[in-house]
């Protein structure tokens, strides 16, 4: 389903999925592209959905970015592999809008079945600084083309940042410094492949609210119950999301 076919009808249940994502960015600190690109992924193709979360997925990740301690620090440290987040999000869009749907959705899935399965079952990773100036724009270019085919942008960015061994405030900035910097990719990529128009930022600008107003409960949320009892959860809920867009193809 294009953007441009979106009605009225949809509004209950597209505000419904970004309420339930940025609950999940609020709780965790990330998940609203990834929780909301599996959801709309069962509505829309997953170009249309890529182009649907670009202005709610911005706004908060921007405030997730501005709201850490070291913006300046984590930008001079980590802008390489944010260069190659722009070159392979821009070159693997035209992936995402040229596949069939059904085909598009099952990498989706994949995506996020591995990403599920990593943070379940993985044992912590640990970077050494001398190995970074040369993994950090592989990282980053492996995450845009995924970013670009998929419209998830955590792997392997999110273990990779994980493996940094970052203060938490700062991991929590240098995510929403990835995830902001995939989303202005995505959305230039989706641009010049003529999939994102300016006329559909009005769609994309309704998500706002819901989002924030999940992401606020989230991080209320956060204080009074067990991040690993949510983690676990959350992961399981990708895991099973995953599998059934993986599975589209064969049905």
């Amino acid at each position: 389903m294009p953007m441009n076919e979106l009605t009225p009808l949809l509004l209950l249940p597209l505000a419904s999925i970004f309420f339930v994502a940025g609950f999940a960015k609020g709780v965790t600190g990330m998940g609203l592209p990834t929780v909301a690109m599996g959801l709309l992924g069962t509505l829309m193709p997953p170009a249309a959905a890529a182009a649907l979360l670009l202005i709610p997925s911005f706004v908060t990740n921007v405030w997730q970015l501005l709201a850490g301690p070291s913006l300046r620090s984590i930008v001079k440290r980590l802008w390489p592999m944010m260069l190659g987040i722009v070159v392979g999000t821009v070159a693997g869009s035209a992936w995402l809008v040229s596949v069939d749907p059904i085909w598009s959705s099952f990498s989706l899935g994949a995506a996020l079945i591995v990403y599920a399965a990593y943070a379940l079952f993985s044992p912590p990773l640990g970077v050494s600084p001398r190995k970074e100036p040369w993994l950090s724009p592989l990282v980053g270019l492996f995450t845009g083309g995924i970013t670009g085919a998929t419209g998830v942008f955590v792997m392997p960015a999110v273990p990779y940042l994980q493996s940094l061994r970052l203060h938490k405030d700062e991991l929590v900035q240098a995510l929403g410094l990835s995830f902001t910097v995939s989303t202005v990719a995505l959305m230039v990529g989706l641009t010049a492949h003529d999939a994102f128009r300016l006329g559909q930022l009005g769609w994309s600008s309704l998500a706002i609210l819901p989002s924030l107003a999940g992401m606020w409960l989230g991080q209320k949320v956060r204080a009074r119950i067990s991040a690993k009892t949510f983690r676990l959860c959350f992961l399981l809920f990708l895991l099973l999301l995953g599998v059934k867009l993986a599975s589209r193809p064969f049905l």
